[in-house]
């Protein structure tokens, strides 16, 4: 059993908060549009933070704990792609600014990290409990991946969450997006901004996500600090991976435009295939 006291706690908690804090006061400091260069360099960063506590960790407190760390980082970082492409739909369907989706990922993935070690909490009291809890674990993957499986090809309603139609219901939301608050006061009313309904919306799609990988890392490992350390490194970098993800996407659907544009322009073709000397066929 790995014996860790308060200090390493409260060392790795005081680590995590000041990489958030970092990227908080960067999405406060300097609202922008991140590139696929940026989003790239930041992930490469992310991945190495983690890779490097890990070889701290296995050479502190040894090899098998170091293995149940690294087998469960790349599962939760496997995992949070699903997360990535979610994101992008609510990014879209509330067609929030791009100078704000730094800010908004920041908070969500603050909210998940809080939501995920209160279910670690729970899932390693429980485990300590009842050994039956591991057979409980199971059930829900499996439900889980038959859900997936069902609705395969089907894209996720935003809107039909449960969450934010209450939140639109119950609170009064303005129509417009005021420089990147939470609160504004508009024409003497206190309203909440569809920023608020975008972060309502990311926490209960992480808080769903939670209910799958908390189990899945403890199929790796049934220690609660590996647990912990293994979703927040996985979390830590995925702000920067969703940028990388949806700068590739956009590329991609940009490249596509541009061929089916050049179908229609027979003489552009004829051009490229005569200075190049290729068989140039657009898909």
């Amino acid at each position: 059993m790995l014996e860790l006291g308060p200090l390493t706690w409260g060392a790795t908690i005081g680590l995590i908060v000041a990489l958030l804090a970092l990227d908080l006061l960067l999405a406060a400091a300097r609202p922008h549009r991140v590139g696929i260069r940026e989003a790239t360099a930041w992930s490469v960063f992310y991945v190495l933070i983690a890779i490097a506590f890990g070889v701290w960790f296995a050479s502190r407190h040894g090899g098998e704990f170091g293995t149940e760390y690294f087998a469960g980082y790349i599962v939760e970082k496997s995992l949070s792609v699903d997360n990535l492409f979610v994101f992008v739909i609510i990014m879209t369907t509330f067609v929030v600014p791009e100078q704000h989706q730094h800010k908004v990922l920041t908070f969500g993935i603050v909210l998940a990290l809080a939501m995920r070690a209160i279910f670690i909490a729970l899932g390693a009291t429980l485990l300590s409990l009842f050994s039956f809890v591991f057979l409980l674990f199971g059930l829900l993957l499996i439900y889980t991946a038959v859900q997936l499986f069902r609705h395969r090809d089907e894209d996720p309603d935003v809107e039909d969450n449960v969450v934010v139609k209450t939140a639109r219901r119950v609170l009064p939301v303005s129509d417009a997006y005021v420089g990147g608050k939470i609160v504004a006061r508009i024409d003497g009313r206190r309203m909440v901004t569809p920023l608020f309904v975008v972060l309502l919306a990311i926490g209960s799609i992480d808080l769903l996500f939670a209910l799958d990988s908390i189990p899945a890392v403890f199929g790796v490992t049934d220690e609660s600090y590996i647990v912990f350390v293994a979703n927040a490194f996985a979390l830590l970098g995925l702000r920067a991976l969703y940028f990388l993800v949806k700068g590739l996407l956009d590329h991609t659907a940009l490249v596509k435009t541009r061929l089916k544009r050049m179908q229609y322009r027979p003489g552009l073709i004829d051009g490229l295939i005569a200075k190049t000397g290729l068989d140039f066929q657009p898909p």
